[in-house]
């Protein structure tokens, strides 16, 4: 039996006649960007977030560059983010100009607040979250410390679409949200997608006139912006992915808790959920030491899987000349040595679950 990592196929076979009516609704109303549907995708993405605004970009970097220039942040500041994120995050910061100062994560694979304060300088402007792997962060205590620090904080749910922390969804918390909508996240597009949520009407329409050449009223350009426009078909498979993202989150939730009650290996050290949150489980990231191991054995059985991350971004080449060394954030570094994510997909069947499973629990490291 040949298992895939993720399967993209079978999201869509679940509602294809949807997602293909959607598609040429658009085709043939002749409107392709800034139309109907991303409106209408913008009003309801929002909702659901708990959010007053939402404004679609082209994709999960641009929403997080966005959102950190209009919030002012740039050349001489710091911006606070985990160590073991993935390099999208720490693009944001450098692409604005500022400074990433990293904090290593906790035992949920997230920004860990109690080491923050001791790395807030005169220079910091914000906290940059990410709600990693599908869970969200301990915001009830970043939010705190910003809000002593008068620090921003600006979360990426790029992998958390409907996590909450005491019953608030991600993206809906701190001062601002960023998404990407990729195909693989939990609330995909079938391209390219991302978007920004946030409840300060200001805020608001500063990102849809930067997101369109800075223009409100074409050909009248009151600031230097971009192009970075959600497209109309996108926003109609997005609308209709939202409307079963909960059910969907809930299959990742049943699959994710069968793996945590069945996988037994001794080597293996199952992921946690923190006590206040609600994981959507975008990727079941499992530990161990013997990883490189284990990820040949179930490639020889042909179980796929994925390394989220096998570099820390400060010691990617991108970064050598901010100067760290290995050693420089032993956490970071000890999960990219040993993490392993396992599949887990929307229409996973309990044969392919159970195949998965058996195998880890057979292995011996050799």
């Amino acid at each position: 039996m040949k298992i895939l990592p993720n399967r993209l196929d079978r999201v869509f076979a679940l509602h294809q006649n949807e997602y293909e009516e959607a598609a040429l609704r658009v085709l043939r109303s002749g409107l392709y960007i800034l139309g109907n549907e991303l409106e209408a995708f913008e009003r309801e993405f929002s909702s659901y977030i708990g959010t007053n605004y939402c404004v679609g970009v082209a994709n999960g970097l641009e929403a997080l560059i966005i959102a950190l220039k209009l919030l002012g942040i740039g050349e001489g500041d710091e911006v606070i983010v985990q160590s073991n994120t993935f390099i999208a995050c720490v693009m944001s910061i450098t692409k604005n100009g500022a400074t990433p100062v990293f904090v290593e994560p906790d035992e949920y694979f997230n920004l860990d607040p109690s080491k923050i304060e001791e790395k807030i300088t005169g220079k910091t402007k914000a906290i940059l979250v990410v709600h990693l792997y599908g869970q969200a962060s301990n915001m009830e205590a970043i939010t705190a410390i910003a809000k002593k620090h008068n620090l921003l904080t600006i979360e990426d749910n790029a992998q958390s679409q409907g996590a909450k922390q005491n019953g608030k969804v991600t993206g809906s918390i701190g001062d601002i949200g960023c998404f990407s909508l990729f195909p693989a996240k939990n609330l995909g597009a079938f391209g390219d997608a991302g978007a920004i949520t946030t409840n300060s009407a200001e805020m608001d329409r500063k990102i849809r006139v930067y997101r369109n050449y800075g223009s409100e009223k074409k050909y009248y350009n009151e600031m230097v912006g971009t192009n970075s426009r959600l497209d109309e078909l996108q926003a109609s498979m997005l609308r209709i992915r939202l409307r079963y993202l909960d059910t969907m989150n809930n299959e990742r939730k049943t699959l994710s808790t069968r793996y945590l009650e069945e996988i037994t290996n001794e080597h293996i050290i199952l992921p946690k959920v923190r006590e206040t949150c609600e994981s959507v489980w975008h990727q079941f990231v499992i530990r161990t030491k013997y990883r490189d191991n284990l990820e040949e054995y179930l490639r020889k059985k042909e179980i796929g899987t994925i390394i989220h991350y096998p570099i820390p971004p400060h010691l990617s080449e991108a970064y050598k000349h901010l100067g760290y060394k290995k050693g420089s954030y032993p956490i970071a570094e000890t999960y990219a040595k040993t993490v392993l994510s396992l599949p887990l997909y929307i229409g996973m069947t309990k044969d392919e679950q159970s195949f998965v499973i058996e195998a880890l629990n057979e292995f011996k490291p050799s």
